[in-house]
C-alpha cells in the first residue's frame, strides 16, 4: 500500500484517495471531485487495490441466460431500442410454453445457473403470468435461479392488479422470485428522468420498491446508466442514494454502471446524445464505484456488456471483481446493433485468465459452483 501511497501524494484527490485506503468512504463533494478529476489511473490504482484486498485477483461470473418476455410496453424510454407499443406489428409477449422451451434448451445445452427475466411495461399481463413462470422455473429447474422484474416492471404489475408492491413482492417471492436485477435505475434524479424516461417510475419510488424488495429477504443489484444528459453532481447524487439505502437495508449484492449505448434510440434521433462515453469514463466508474462502496456492497461488475471485452478485462484491475454473466438470448441491447451480446463459458473463463486472473463461476447470490 505504500507503494500506491507514494504514488497519489501529489494529485490533486490525494487526500480522497488516502482516505479509501483507510477505509474511510468519500462524501458527496468528495464523490464529485472524483467525478471531476482526470486521474483516472490513480482512483483505479485505489480501486483496484481495495478490491485485490478483499478477493485477491479472482473474478467471479454466472452462467445464465436473459429472457425478455414481452417487448410490448407503455413507458417509451427515449434511451431504448428495444420496446414496441401495444398492437405493433413487431410486438410480442413470450408464452409459458415457450420460457419452458427457452429454459431447458439453455439448461440442457450450457448449464445455465441463473435465468434472468426482464420485459416492458406490458399492461395486459396480470400477476398470475409471472406466478405461473416462477412457479413452473423452480419445479422443472430447481438449479436455476430466478433473478427478475426491474423496479419499474414491478411497479406496472402493482398498477395492473390495483394492489400495493409489498403485496407483489410477496405472491412473487413466493412463487419463486429469488433476486431483483437493479434496471429502471438510470440516474436516480427526476430532473434527468424527465428528459429520458419521463413516463417511468421516479427516483423514489424505484428505492422504495428496492427497499420493499430488501425487507422481504429479496436481495437486489443497484445499476445506474451514464453517458447521457446527466451531470456529475447528478451521478454523486445517484452514488450516495444508492449508499444510503444499503446502509439501511444491506439488500444490494452488486453495483452495475454501464454506459448508455444510443444507437438506433429516439436519443439518437433527435441528437441528444450521439456517442456513446467511452472506455475511459468506464474505467473512472469502476474505480469510484469501488471505493464509494468499498464495504457496503460486496460486488462491483465489469460490464462487458456495453464496452466490450477489453474494457471488461481492464475494469477488473480498475475495481470490478465481478465479470457479469453469458447473457444467453440477450434481446435489449442487441437492439441498437452495437456488438454481440452474448459470451460463452470458455470466452469468459479465456478472457479473465488472459490478463493473469483466477475464475470463479457463481449462482445467483455469489456463492462459489465452480473454480477455474
Amino acid at each position: 500500500m505504500s507503494q500506491i501511497v507514494q504514488q497519489i501524494r501529489h494529485s490533486e484527490i490525494s487526500d480522497i484517495l488516502e482516505n479509501s485506503l483507510e477505509g474511510n468512504r468519500p462524501g458527496y463533494e468528495e464523490c464529485l471531485r472524483l467525478l471531476e478529476s482526470n486521474d483516472v489511473h490513480l482512483m483505479g490504482l485505489v480501486g483496484g487495490y481495495l478490491t485485490r484486498k478483499k478477493f485477491g485477483k479472482t473474478a467471479s461470473f454466472v452462467n445464465n441466460m436473459i429472457l425478455n418476455y414481452t417487448n410490448v410496453c407503455i413507458t417509451d424510454c427515449k434511451f431504448c431500442a428495444f420496446y414496441r407499443p401495444p398492437g405493433h406489428d413487431e410486438s410480442y409477449t413470450v408464452s409459458l410454453e415457450e420460457v419452458e422451451a427457452r429454459m431447458k434448451a439453455a439448461w440442457e445445452t450450457f448449464g445455465i445457473t441463473q435465468v434472468m427475466f426482464q420485459g416492458g411495461h406490458n399492461p395486459q399481463l396480470r400477476i398470475e403470468y409471472y406466478e405461473d413462470a416462477f412457479r413452473m422455473m423452480r419445479s422443472k429447474f430447481p438449479k436455476v435461479g430466478i433473478h427478475a422484474l426491474s423496479a419499474s416492471e414491478i411497479d406496472m404489475i402493482s398498477k395492473v392488479e390495483h394492489t400495493s408492491v409489498k403485496e407483489v413482492l410477496h405472491r412473487l417471492k413466493e412463487a419463486g422470485l429469488q433476486s431483483v436485477p437493479g434496471a429502471g435505475a438510470e440516474i436516480l434524479v427526476d430532473s434527468v428522468k424527465k428528459v429520458i424516461s419521463p413516463k417511468k417510475i421516479s427516483s423514489e419510488t424505484w428505492l422504495r420498491i428496492m427497499e420493499e424488495a430488501h425487507n422481504l429477504g429479496i436481495p437486489s443489484s443497484a445499476t445506474m446508466m451514464y453517458g447521457h444528459v446527466e451531470t456529475k453532481g447528478q451521478i454523486a447524487e445517484h452514488f450516495m442514494k444508492i449508499r444510503e439505502l444499503q446502509e439501511k437495508t444491506a439488500g444490494f449484492m452488486a453495483f452495475i454502471p454501464w454506459s448508455f449505448e444510443p444507437n438506433n434510440t429516439q436519443m439518437q434521433r433527435d441528437e441528444t446524445v450521439k456517442y456513446s462515453a467511452g472506455g475511459t469514463e468506464l474505467l473512472k466508474m469502476i474505480a469510484i464505484s469501488r471505493i464509494m462502496y468499498d464495504g457496503l456492497i460486496p460486488h462491483i461488475q465489469s460490464s462487458w456488456l456495453t464496452n466490450g471485452l477489453p474494457m471488461a478485462q481492464m475494469a477488473l484491475h480498475y475495481g470490478a471483481d465481478d465479470f457479469g454473466g453469458t447473457l444467453l438470448g440477450e434481446e435489449v441491447v442487441s437492439c441498437t446493433g452495437a456488438r454481440s451480446t452474448e459470451l460463452t463459458v470458455p470466452k469468459i473463463v479465456e478472457s479473465v485468465m488472459r490478463i493473469g486472473y483466477r475464475v470463479e463461476e457463481r449462482d445467483n447470490f455469489y456463492n462459489v459452483i465452480k473454480s477455474y
